[in-house]
């Protein structure tokens, strides 16, 4: 299959049999599992997982590709495409009543917004296995006082449990990309790790609080929490944003419900 990468679409096909082998081995497909992957390319662990699992789902925007994916899943198993854009594609609902997994060597050009697109989703997702930029799934796994650590990491961790499995270099990958890659594995907690009133208002303070991220927690959050506010959760008003954990964000927020409730 003579395919050009594509700069616009952010591809960098990966063709390591090593590495290909190492992935499927990691996400253990089984018969009769709602398989989903997100940008299957040329089919590199498209037909592995295919032959693994009897059906599978992908979703690729690149129309180019379809075709010829389809006519190299003949005789494996049952390959449906669905030649749409993964940051607008409805999981929930191709999830019906289930829970799918996901998987995808994703682009890196869509690779933050498209987790958050996931996230949001993700009471219809058992687990998700992604190749990513080694520098996302550091951030996603940072803990706090980490350089790595912000939005990513605190909106991740709240809705996933976070398992970065192997690192992978460039040369596994046509063309190769200027950096290093990382295989991660993403469960959605079936009871988050912290109690939250408002989803919407744990995203929206945590948003702004990392919009300035060398400012205090007292001059970043001004206009959603006063001082006094912050100060009657237990952190800090003086305390940078890279610093606070997950838990003090969700009493932030939690004060924050509190003044929309009272609007």
């Amino acid at each position: 299959m003579t395919h050009q990468a594509r700069k616009r679409f952010g591809q960098n096909f990966l063709h390591d049999p090593a590495i290909i082998e190492r992935i499927v081995q990691a996400i253990r497909p089984q018969p009769g599992q709602r398989l989903v992957e997100i940008g299957p390319g040329k089919g590199a662990i498209t037909l592995p997982l295919l032959a693994a699992c009897g059906r599978l789902e992908v979703i690729e925007l690149d129309r180019d590709l379809v075709q010829p994916l389809a006519d190299r899943a003949q005789g494996i198993g049952e390959l449906v495409i669905h030649q749409q854009d993964a940051l607008r594609f409805d999981f929930a609902a191709l999830a019906g009543d289930g829970r799918v997994r996901t998987v995808g060597n994703l682009p890196y050009n869509i690779s933050t917004p498209l987790l958050f697109h996931l996230i949001a989703q993700s009471d219809s997702i058992q687990d998700m296995h992604f190749m990513l930029q080694q520098e996302v799934v550091d951030r996603m796994a940072a803990t706090p006082g980490n350089r790595d650590y912000g939005r990513l990491s605190i909106m991740i961790q709240y809705h996933c449990r976070v398992e970065p499995l192997f690192g992978v270099g460039p040369g596994a990958f046509q063309p190769a990309p200027r950096v290093h890659s990382a295989f991660v594995r993403l469960t959605p907690w079936q009871q988050p790790p912290v109690s939250v009133r408002d989803t919407d208002c744990l995203a929206t303070l945590v948003r702004q609080a990392f919009s300035q991220r060398r400012k205090t927690l007292r001059n970043t959050l001004k206009g959603l929490l006063s001082e006094q506010d912050i100060l009657a959760t237990g952190t800090d008003p003086t305390a940078r944003p890279e610093t606070i954990p997950l838990e003090q964000y969700a009493a932030l927020a939690d004060r924050l419900a509190e003044h929309k409730q009272g609007e």
